[in-house]
């Protein structure tokens, strides 16, 4: 069971066209298990469960109804963390492999990011973490073809040249004192 003091994000769903093509990207690339599925009764759709983590019964959820006229998402972004640079790599290539576009990598200082449209055209990103933080919107061409050590080294000193620069724990610290007590 998810353990929150306030309320947090848990989890999202999408309208998709072609349910079963959708449903096999994301289970597919992204390594999701389908934890339930079905028929609305209230809501008349057929509904896919998906997630990551037996803490959490669902974390996406796949929805028949999207029209095939539909040509925009107004989905901004589907986000996924991963454990390493390597897995930006390798999930990038299993998503080109299963109709992903305009998959392209971004530097935000405190996350390295690959950016891709799913085949619906929904906005997806996989991205882990540094340690560090800058101020966001911050966005530089990400070079996955060299090395972590690499990648670290450079981003450490991109940031360090940024004012906003902080270690990501000080940052954690300063959103502690921010953040209001538990109701």
């Amino acid at each position: 069971m998810l353990k929150v003091n306030r309320p947090t994000p848990s989890h999202f769903g999408i309208y998709v066209t072609d349910l079963e093509r959708m449903v096999a990207f994301y289970t597919e690339t992204f390594d999701l298990t389908i934890t339930d599925r079905g028929e609305g009764r209230t809501f008349k759709n057929t509904l896919v469960f998906t997630s990551a983590s037996p803490d959490q019964h669902h974390q996406l959820v796949i929805a028949s109804g999207r029209p095939k006229e539909a040509t925009f998402s107004t989905v901004m972004q589907i986000s996924f963390a991963v454990p390493g640079i390597q897995h930006l790599r390798d999930i990038s290539a299993r998503a080109a492999a299963r109709g992903a576009t305009e998959i392209r990598g971004l530097n935000h200082g405190n996350a390295l990011s690959v950016y891709m449209l799913d085949p619906e055209g929904n906005t997806v990103e996989i991205y882990v973490d540094t340690p560090f933080y800058v101020s966001q919107p911050h966005g530089d061409p990400l070079d996955l073809s060299k090395d972590d050590e690499t990648l670290m080294r450079e981003t450490e000193d991109i940031c360090r040249r940024d004012p906003s620069f902080m270690p990501l724990a000080q940052w954690q610290a300063q959103f502690a004192r921010k953040s209001p007590a538990p109701h």
